[in-house]
């Protein structure tokens, strides 16, 4: 959230209930645990209500676990199928843990359009592996094991990105994401 404060005319919001989303006209789903975050967001109503305003337009940009919520498919690395809880309503597919265990966590440089070059934070992150008509991937990453693999995507007003930009403070990122806001 600082990185969003430091931006002008940005005053964010912490949406912990559905009425939270109101006065929001934006959304960033962060990273961390995408089924701990699942399951608060059906646990406290937040997943209709954020799948209902997606529907109506509302720019959503998800964050390494809050690109996994996007996804209508996903699968782990391990284990296969999860059958998992995600809002569902991005036309990717995603892998968690694309890049191994948390002590595989790394930090490179990726080439995003319209962005540009940024560097990404991975921490036990999720690749995109395929996306769909009306999303596309628009940013790759070259790893040394894995090899090339999808690392942001876009579907009308969503953004889903598989790294951590608070973690390498690429502002760019989120200005990005707001101009697409304000449009």
């Amino acid at each position: 959230m600082q990185i969003l404060r430091e931006i002008d005319g940005v005053e964010p919001v912490l949406v912990k209930k559905p009425s939270d989303l109101v006065a929001v006209d934006s959304l960033v789903i962060p990273g961390g645990e995408s089924t701990t975050i699942g399951s608060l967001l059906q646990a406290k109503g937040l997943g209709e209500r954020i799948v209902e305003l997606t529907k109506g337009g509302l720019p959503i940009m998800g964050t390494c676990a809050g690109a996994i919520l996007l996804a209508k498919r996903i699968a782990d690395r391990v284990v296969g199928e999860t059958g998992q809880y995600t809002l569902g309503v991005m036309n990717i597919e995603v892998l968690r843990n694309a890049f191994g265990r948390q002590r595989d966590s790394f930090i490179a440089e990726a080439e995003v359009e319209g962005i540009g070059r940024v560097r990404v934070a991975f921490i036990r992150a999720p690749a995109i592996r395929s996306a769909w008509p009306p999303a596309r991937i628009t940013g790759y990453l070259n790893h040394p094991v894995v090899g090339s693999v999808g690392v942001a995507a876009t579907q009308d007003n969503l953004l889903a990105l598989t790294f951590h930009p608070e973690i390498t403070r690429e502002r760019k990122v989120y200005e990005y994401f707001i101009s697409l806001a304000r449009r």
